[in-house]
């Protein structure tokens, strides 16, 4: 039975993409401890406007 046209034939999609979803995978991973590195670094870990501020001064004093 066709669909508007176009027939069913069975492309497979998840098995040549797979080395894109990993590297997807791994390339997030690396930017999130880039990012996490970044923003606790000493440079940045007391500026006002860094989201992560009030998390490392408690782990600041709890040390």
């Amino acid at each position: 039975m066709a669909f508007l046209g176009f027939r069913k034939w069975p492309t497979p999609v998840a098995r040549p993409m797979y080395p894109f979803f990993l590297a997807t995978g791994v390339t997030y991973y690396l930017v999130s401890l880039a990012q996490e590195a970044g923003s606790s670094s000493p440079t940045f870990a007391n500026d006002p406007k860094n989201p992560h501020a009030v998390r490392l001064a408690a782990q600041k004093e709890h040390h």
